[in-house]
């Protein structure tokens, strides 16, 4: 009896840690990003691809990996990837970044672009380590918030769009991305 109730409580133990590894957004909140695969996002091209059931883009320079989407910065090349669904009206974009060496990568929203940059050339953000960012798009205008603190704000030049991540140099990695509900 002494066996299965330890067996048990393993189980159960085991049962908890990889729940809690899952991304699970707040309330009012949808990931965008699963951490498993690029369901919901496609190429940004003349012709779009879409990248549903797939774990990466553009032979590995984006690459689902350890629940978080990587940029590699040994394929080379200016790529693009955008989320399926447009987001219109306000709302706000969460999702956590780690910046490597060389890191300048960039979030594009609704005609709006926030250079990720590395090695001390963005204020408050950590190499090597998971940074946060908000975005929050309200009443045509956009304010990029990295680990609690306002560093950009911009005026939004379209209505309606995707949420665009672009490889451009250097290594970052994102994960739990997610948007609030629009209204």
């Amino acid at each position: 009896m002494r066996h299965l109730s330890c067996a048990l409580f393993v189980c159960a133990m085991v049962a908890t840690v990889t729940a809690a590894d899952e991304p699970t957004p707040e309330p009012g909140f949808k990931l965008v990003f699963n951490g498993t695969n690029l369901d919901g996002w496609q190429t940004r091209a003349a012709k779009p691809a879409s990248l549903e059931g797939k774990t990466g883009a553009f032979e590995g320079r984006f690459a689902v990996k350890d629940g978080a989407l990587v940029i590699d910065y040994k394929v080379k090349d200016d790529k693009y990837i955008e989320t399926v669904q447009p987001l219109t009206g306000d709302f706000t974009i969460r999702y956590g970044f780690k910046p490597g060496e060389g890191c300048n990568n960039d979030t594009l929203l609704l005609g709006t672009k926030f250079d990720i940059l590395a090695g001390g050339k963005l204020k408050g953000v950590k190499d090597g380590e998971w940074n946060t960012m908000e975005i929050v798009v309200k009443g045509g205008s956009a304010d990029f918030i990295v680990n609690r603190q306002k560093l950009a704000t911009q005026k939004t030049k379209a209505e309606k769009g995707p949420l665009v991540l672009r490889a451009e140099f250097g290594h970052i990695a994102y994960r739990n991305i997610r948007v609030s509900e629009t209204k």
